[in-house]
């Protein structure tokens, strides 16, 4: 059965903590940091949720900001994340095309993120859909003072 995606509620927050703390216990979001992303949305924030047999099975973020040059629009992928659940089925490559398709809406440029150096699925899950390594951010996820790789999409 396929996915079904619906934008990411205040009622999300607790699932969605949830899963962070799984994946992340070094560096989970915070509820206040659900909060702040949340109370973005429409302006600069689009957050999507899918569901999988009547659960929160993942959850992503796209910040739309201005962009380098002027009178452009750029991408941020604020966070991709799968349950352990239901990892390994092509969750994320869903929740990235949702992120993607609306960068495409907001007109950005080109999209960027930050992927820990260390998380190899999900570098390849970027390289698959289109993105390059643009440079290194040291010490960048805390406070297990982890290095980010930045990733770049052009969107042209």
């Amino acid at each position: 059965m396929a996915p079904t995606l619906r934008p990411f509620r205040w009622w999300d927050i607790e699932p969605a903590r949830r899963i962070e703390l799984d994946l992340f216990p070094e560096d989970p979001w915070s509820v206040e940091m659900f909060w702040s992303e949340l109370a973005d949305v429409p302006q600069s924030r689009y957050y999507v949720i899918a569901e999988q047999d009547g659960e929160m099975a993942g959850y992503a973020g796209l910040m739309a900001q201005p962009g380098a040059i002027p009178d452009t629009v750029e991408g941020w992928v604020q966070n991709i994340a799968v349950a352990r659940a239901h990892q390994g089925r092509g969750l994320g490559a869903v929740l990235l095309q949702a992120l993607l398709e609306e960068a495409l809406r907001r007109k950005c440029v080109e999209v960027w993120l930050e992927v820990r150096t260390d998380n190899d699925s999900a570098q390849r899950l970027y390289v698959r859909h289109g993105f390059e390594p643009a440079g290194i951010r040291r010490g960048y996820y805390q406070p297990g003072n982890h290095d980010a790789l930045i990733m770049r999409k052009a969107m042209a």
